[in-house]
């Protein structure tokens, strides 16, 4: 179901036309390039790889290859990184170039403790001064546009995703994706997307919307609500990477899933080898999610090393539902 492309950009950074408007989020763990591929295939206009640290980056970790690997068919692809510190993001941004990017995106939303406690991802919000050094030093020596991912601030009491949003277009940034929670509130509570709204009324460049959409409604809704170029869905795609075409997952042929999961999992073992069984566990309960099944036919699934198992098994299932449909 590969969503049909206009041929007028919905919008653009800097000199990258985007064709479409919904985007898959960056999702450590998730938006690897088995899911991402997947995912442009359905609708996506945009692959985010997974972020990647500063750290790695500039001691030749053996992770980032893998990290940032990409087809060419993803473009326009987008690397994220992150870090708490200007000159190292810079250098890791340099060495990132090797890989071709077509962007680079800052990372200043994610609220994982560890990250957030050594001022990196969502840290950075509580330093603006520092975020304004990092667009300002990127923008003059990097050739592809510098973009981040924002939260509303750390806490209730110190929102400043006006100031920050105004920084990171003063200082060069070419489009902001913005989460509509705090960082202390991580994934708890509602996303304010009138936030979003205010956002968009400031800054002249592109803005992302983020957070609570899980249906072709709340698509609408948040465009309707915010104006926002684009909306930027995570959670919601690991259950359903249809929303990517707007389609809600009831309205998703049982023929159309079996399809999709075995072309998932054998990208998995392409890319990851005998490991890629095991990475693609998680995605098992999410695919099947909607039919009902019992724990003692998914559990086996979940603990089996053998793939021709676990394929057999599974071809069982959807035959046993196509039966019944």
């Amino acid at each position: 179901m590969e969503k049909d492309k206009s041929s007028v950009p919905s919008f653009w950074i800097r000199d990258i036309p985007i064709y479409g408007d919904l985007i898959l989020a960056p999702m450590d763990g998730i938006s690897d390039l088995p899911f991402r591929s997947l995912t442009r295939q359905i609708g996506s206009a945009i692959s985010y790889t997974e972020f990647v640290n500063a750290i790695d980056v500039v001691h030749n970790h053996h992770s980032i290859a893998q990290k940032v690997a990409f087809l060419e068919s993803e473009r326009p692809v987008v690397i994220q990184v992150f870090d708490d510190d200007p000159d190292r993001i810079v250098e890791a941004a340099l060495r990132l170039m090797q890989y071709k990017p077509d962007i680079l995106d800052i990372n200043m939303g994610c609220p994982s403790k560890d990250i957030s406690g050594r001022g990196a991802g969502a840290g950075l919000l509580r330093q603006p001064e520092k975020i304004a050094e990092i667009f300002r030093k990127l923008t003059r020596v990097i050739p592809v546009p510098v973009t981040g991912k924002i939260r509303l601030g750390w806490d209730e009491a110190t929102k400043n995703y006006l100031e920050v949003a105004k920084i990171i277009e003063d200082n060069g940034g070419s489009l902001i994706a913005v989460h509509a929670r705090t960082k202390v509130q991580s994934y708890s509570g509602r996303a304010d997307w009138n936030t979003i709204a205010e956002i968009k009324e400031k800054v002249k460049i592109p803005v992302l919307g983020n957070g609570d959409v899980r249906t072709g409604e709340d698509i609408d809704r948040m465009r309707s609500t915010t104006g926002c170029d684009g909306i930027m869905i995570g959670r919601a795609t690991i259950d359903n990477p249809w929303i990517l075409a707007r389609i809600d997952r009831v309205n998703v042929p049982i023929s159309e899933v079996q399809a999709t999961l075995f072309s998932h999992l054998n990208q998995m073992l392409d890319f990851y080898g005998d490991h890629g069984l095991i990475m693609f566990r998680k995605y098992i309960k999410s695919y099947l999610r909607p039919y009902q099944i019992s724990h003692s036919i998914i559990y086996p699934l979940l603990i089996s090393e053998e793939v021709s198992f676990v394929k057999s098994n599974l071809s069982e299932i959807f035959a046993t539902m196509g039966s019944i449909q």
